[in-house]
């Protein structure tokens, strides 16, 4: 066991810059674009009367109704999700490469026949390399995005002063730690979800002899595009949006945040005028939904029989 912590360790600071650097410095970037939005958004509601927030239907000012302040809470909360997100769907690019180079890179390099030399078996590489793409990068890319969130947050609480509103009261209708708490429950839904991307990246990674980039990527194309092309000329009676949706957008799409949404329980999504029945809706129950879909379990199990088969290629194959 310590020995595979010292493997995903030797990943983190090997990849420190996508890992780590690369979610901060979004998260700069967002502060810094939201911040010069926030004090456009004061200019003209000085102009307009007030500033819009939760969706241009409630506006920062003295007079709030408690609806009014319950909807405001709900944005804020529903602003921590969507900085997560985003900063998550840049660590998804971020580990998209870094799977593909992680059993490829040192086959080039020659490194393998070192790292061969040691007491290290395959399958503890590969599996430290998996687990920190499908765990450590995504736990600290929700740890910054909550952080930047929270920074957010407290902005938009300055912005409440001015506008006399007690900032408790603004703070108090909003749940980070219900934000932070549900943030952190979806990380093993996540990681379950991204196991076909994630192993047939890393496949494509043992594999290849040269250029995995493109292997992994016109497989399952080609294969969508000959798949559509039967299907256009009546030579065989499988759905081409079904094989685009369940194979292909499964082999390089499943690192997305949020992707198996599709695959939950559906729910009536009330108006975009009410964000706080938004959240109630859209709980850890419903997004915990999509594990009664067949397609994510036998997405996982493909995309363990990929993992499994990246193993077989590293402890076989070493040539650059």
């Amino acid at each position: 066991m310590k020995t595979f912590y010292w493997l995903v360790k030797r990943e983190f600071w090997e990849h420190k810059g996508g890992f780590f650097w690369a979610p901060v410095i979004t998260g700069i970037v967002f502060l810094v674009l939201n911040g010069m939005g926030i004090a456009l958004g004061e200019v003209f509601g000085r102009k307009w009367g007030g500033m819009q927030f939760g969706g241009g239907n409630v506006h920062l000012q003295s007079d709030m109704s408690l609806a009014d302040l319950q909807n405001a809470g709900a944005g804020i909360d529903i602003m921590l999700y969507a900085v997560a997100a985003i900063i998550l769907g840049v660590t998804a690019i971020v580990v998209f490469f870094y799977c593909l180079g992680a059993l490829y890179d040192d086959r080039r390099d020659r490194s393998i026949l070192f790292w061969k030399s040691l007491p290290l078996s395959d399958t503890s590489t590969v599996l430290s390399k998996l687990a920190s793409a499908a765990l450590l990068a995504p736990a600290i890319a929700i740890a910054v995005g909550v952080i930047v969130g929270l920074v957010l947050a407290l902005f938009l609480a300055i912005v409440a002063t001015i506008h006399g509103i007690s900032v408790w009261t603004l703070l108090m209708q909003a749940h980070p730690l219900r934000v932070v708490f549900n943030l952190i429950l979806l990380l093993p839904l996540y990681a379950i979800w991204a196991l076909p991307t994630l192993g047939w990246l890393l496949l494509c990674s043992a594999w290849a002899k040269s250029k995995p980039f493109l292997w992994a990527i016109a497989l399952p194309v080609g294969s969508g595009v000959i798949v559509s092309w039967f299907g256009l000329m009546g030579l065989v009676n499988l759905s081409t949006d079904w094989y685009w949706k369940n194979v292909v957008s499964r082999l390089l799409g499943s690192l997305v945040p949020g992707s198996w949404v599709g695959n939950a329980s559906p729910v009536v999504i009330p108006g975009h005028s009410n964000p706080a029945a938004l959240l109630d809706t859209l709980d850890l129950a419903y997004h915990y939904s999509a594990l009664a879909s067949p397609s994510l379990w036998i997405g996982a199990a493909a995309g363990a029989a990929m993992i499994a088969a990246a193993i077989w290629f590293r402890r076989w194959r070493d040539d650059g």
